[in-house]
């Protein structure tokens, strides 16, 4: 089942901003049902017909620069638990070590290959391994670093109730995220606040709209609108 038990999720979740989601969402459960059921079958055929690409990419990864071909960092998702998300490395070995942990334009951490795979987002093709294991979903909030989790709302934790997705209303809204960022980077506030302050709040509020009106349907709808923005 994708909705965990009530009872099941952390005390920190347990709360009555986020059971009045909790409910709209237990009355859906033949939509999670076959939301589950979709996510793990297009993945399964979608990394079977694109397995030819994922070699080449990852050949390209490892001439271009040193280090593993996936980016493996732990995120968090449905029952506020963790999990390691796969991604293509873009960015140097280590980065995250040595920097903010999102990224802003013209990021001297990315790599030459890594900043084309980043703007067709090639770079989340490996997620659709979390996807088959149950991890993530295609549609979902996207997943975060328990550092910004942390900084949660009450009310924020109602996304934690399902898997994290790959794309989201969100996601459309702020895909030139880095360009929001970089123009607060003028007023000398550390990215990392940047991001809890302004970007952060903005996007939950898409988050959790999704919740209150979830459906399947919706789902596929949100997908349709990746794959559109994706092309332009």
């Amino acid at each position: 089942m994708i909705l965990p038990d009530w009872e099941a999720l952390p005390k920190k979740m347990q709360s009555e901003n986020v059971r009045k989601y909790y409910i709209k969402l237990e009355r859906k459960k033949g939509s999670l049902f076959l939301k589950r059921c979709f996510d793990f079958l297009v993945a399964l055929i979608i990394l079977i017909i694109t397995s030819p690409v994922l070699l080449i990419l990852a050949l390209l990864i490892k001439v271009d620069s040193k280090g593993p071909v996936f980016y493996r960092q732990e995120r968090v998702t449905c029952g506020n638990k963790i999990f390691k998300i796969f991604k293509f490395r873009t960015m140097i070995q280590d980065a995250d070590k040595i920097g903010a942990l999102v990224t802003t334009q013209q990021d001297p951490r990315i790599t030459k290959v890594g900043n084309k795979i980043r703007k067709c987002r090639l770079d989340e093709l490996p997620q659709l391994f979390n996807i088959i294991k149950g991890d993530m979903s295609f549609v979902g909030t996207r997943p975060e670093v328990r550092k910004y989790v942390d900084k949660y709302t009450d009310e924020m934790m109602a996304t934690l109730l399902l898997p994290a997705g790959v794309t989201s209303l969100a996601s459309i809204k702020y895909k030139d995220e880095d360009e929001i960022i970089s123009k607060y980077e003028a007023e000398d506030e550390n990215i990392d606040d940047i991001y809890i302050k302004h970007v952060l709040p903005e996007k939950m509020k898409y988050n959790l709209e999704y919740l209150k009106n979830f459906s399947f349907w919706g789902d596929i709808s949100l997908m349709f609108k990746t794959f559109i923005c994706v092309l332009k």
